[in-house]
């Protein structure tokens, strides 16, 4: 293979350098790195040239003319592989992709561990009231500690939402650490299956019925846009607590900002927001119940690292006519062979 004959790039940032450091290493592939404000004349042939892009997960990190739609399909006539830097894919439409014949990828499993925990530290925190706890003795010269008392999760039941590699991380930490029931919705696992991992297959009603802490653990998708809404706030228990470390608009925030002003649910871990990062007079910032982070949960060094390397290591799969094993849309595989083989001559396997 020639001398930088495939050609990946991507915008503003990668998950960490152990990326660059491994694509270098393959004479046969060229990366160019492009910032939101690179000018047109430069990112335009760019695009047009490249087999593949590396794109961020974070929509809101990411200039809109970068993400991945009709348009600039249309302008990437070369484009084959999409690849999120993470688990989700925000600014990727799919069925566009889909309908071009480009393979999408993620990096799921990459930062569950790190996700996993972030969501058992909010756990934990709401359960013993941590954060209502510092505030109240920054703000107040007198605090009443028995005002402040929390509960233990020791034995609660955790309702999980998407039985993953993220989910079922959660569950395996909320059972043998703090030996919780574990009630997971996930339409695509069998009962079986979801027992293997930890959690007993029950309808979303149900598990919002029968939890003391609901835990968001899928993607964004058509299907699960707006699936916590009014409605579902209200099947919950007053004593429970909402945690979310997914994505922004699979809960409807006007909707929680209610379930809280009308002390429906106990309070809330937010990890994701519809506007990322939220601004600081978002109303949910308002409550001392509400524990807030900015779209952090998989920030951390060792997901960061993991991520970078299963990422260039998948890529360079895809673009060696391997089947890469993290697809989005498998339907497209058809199409995308015919177009592969086009471009490099040979059929992927």
């Amino acid at each position: 293979m020639a001398v930088n004959s495939k050609r990946v790039f991507y915008v503003k940032y990668l998950p960490n350098e152990i990326y660059v450091d491994i694509l270098r290493a393959r004479p046969d592939v060229r990366l160019d790195r492009l910032e939101n404000e690179t000018a047109e004349e430069i990112f335009g042939p760019i695009l047009t040239a490249a087999h593949a892009y590396q794109i961020g997960a974070a929509r809101d990190e990411l200039a809109r003319h970068f993400h991945v739609d009709q348009d600039l399909l249309r302008r990437a006539p070369n484009l084959l592989i999409v690849s999120s830097n993470g688990a989700g894919y925000d600014p990727v439409d799919v069925e566009a992709c889909t309908e071009a014949g480009v393979l999408v990828v993620n990096q799921s499993g990459g930062n569950a561990h790190s996700v996993a925990e972030h969501a058992l530290g909010m756990l934990l925190t709401l359960s013993k009231r941590i954060i209502e706890a510092d505030r109240a003795l920054r703000r107040d010269s007198n605090v009443n500690r028995n005002s402040l008392m929390g509960i233990e999760a020791q034995g609660k039941t955790i309702g999980i939402v998407g039985l993953g590699h993220v989910g079922r991380r959660i569950a395996e930490l909320c059972k043998g650490l703090l030996g919780m029931k574990v009630l997971a919705y996930d339409p695509y696992l069998t009962a079986e299956e979801m027992a293997a991992r930890g959690g007993e297959k029950v309808e979303l009603d149900e598990l919002l019925r029968r939890s003391d802490y609901v835990s968001i653990n899928c993607p964004l998708t058509k299907q699960s846009r707006g699936m916590i809404g009014a409605r579902e706030f209200a099947l919950m228990q007053p004593h429970a607590y909402f945690i979310t470390t997914a994505r922004g608009f699979i809960h409807d925030e006007a909707a929680l900002l209610e379930a809280l002003r009308e002390k429906r649910i106990a309070g809330a871990g937010l990890d994701v927001w519809s506007k990322e990062p939220p601004p600081a007079d978002h109303p949910l910032l308002q409550f001392d119940n509400v524990l807030a982070s900015p779209h952090t949960a998989g920030v951390t060094r060792e997901a960061r690292i993991n991520m970078g390397r299963i990422a260039a290591e998948q890529l360079l799969e895809a673009l060696d006519g391997k089947r890469p094993p993290r697809i989005i849309n498998p339907e497209v595989w058809p199409d995308y062979a015919k177009r592969f083989e086009r471009t490099f001559g040979f059929v992927p396997a």
